[in-house]
């Protein structure tokens, strides 16, 4: 499986990104789908998770109500819509493939793409 994240950019406090996520593979299907990130000098902190089927999601306490997970399985993508967006929320935004969307530690990811940077200005 390999992953790519993209569509980070520079947005001020308030204002909205989405982010996409290309999933290559034929496993797609068989894999949930997380969002992680990492701000400088912290620890990589799960952000987001979708189950295999779209119908299960898991958020974050500090993203719930702002932040929306889905997935369009024809095309083999992941979405991370997020609204309201605060400056501690500027990161690097990883995506990653696992066996179950309930998994939070990054240690049960063994599939990452390269990060795409959110940065919230005040």
């Amino acid at each position: 499986v390999q992953l790519q994240a993209s569509g980070g950019g520079m947005v001020q406090a308030g204002g909205s990104l989405k982010l996409s996520c290309n999933v290559s593979g034929r496993t797609f299907n068989n894999n949930a789908i997380s969002w992680f990130r990492q701000a400088p000098g912290k620890e990589r902190e799960f952000v987001a998770s979708i189950s295999r089927s779209g119908s299960n999601s898991y958020y974050t306490d500090s993203v719930k109500g702002r932040f929306t997970i889905s997935r369009d399985n024809a095309k083999n993508m992941v979405y991370l819509q997020m609204d309201s967006l605060k400056p501690e929320d500027t990161a690097i935004y990883y995506c990653a493939a696992s066996t179950s969307y309930l998994y939070t530690s990054r240690l049960a990811y063994p599939y990452w793409g390269r990060g795409t940077q959110v940065t919230v200005s005040s």
